[in-house]
């Protein structure tokens, strides 16, 4: 790729932010990879357990903690699947320690059709380990949402 080719922001990066980048789209893109084949396993062990918050779009609050978003997730692991999943455009702003991933997600799932802003702040933990201590999906254009379309999930 030539250097035309690269984002304006990538171009800034330091051999180790291009590094820390790859490392943290790969671990974002395991943790969907099994969300879309029914396993929410992925997002429990790359979200904090020591300091974690969540918002999502149907949610009228924040979620304040690990062991809530669990419980969440048990209500719908084995139940949300789909055959592929777009991953655009993500982008990485770094921080001491900490680092903000934004992108957008698409998929066609047996649950909703999803279409999200996504925003994971990951924090670099005492372990030496990157995890997300806050992550909002929230809707695209949600204007133009049909929630009405929305499968039960029990």
């Amino acid at each position: 790729m030539e250097t035309n080719e690269i984002p304006f922001y990538e171009q800034q990066y330091t051999p180790e932010e291009r590094e820390l980048a790859r490392h943290l789209i790969g671990l974002e893109r395991a943790a969907l990879d099994k969300w879309f084949k029914g396993d929410t396993s992925g997002y429990e062990k790359l979200w904090s357990q020591r300091s974690f918050t969540y918002f999502d779009g149907v949610a009228t609050r924040r979620v304040e903690d690990h062991a809530t978003i669990t419980a969440s997730l048990r209500e719908i692991d084995g139940k949300l699947f789909a055959d592929s999943y777009d991953f655009r455009a993500p982008r990485l702003q770094f921080g001491n320690d900490m680092t903000v991933l934004t992108y957008q997600l698409f998929a066609r799932t047996s649950l909703i059709d999803m279409r999200y802003n996504c925003i994971e702040v990951f924090q670099l933990e005492s372990d030496g380990q990157w995890r997300v201590i806050h992550s909002t999906w929230s809707f695209l254009r949600p204007m133009e949402m049909d929630f009405g379309q929305a499968k039960k999930i029990v």
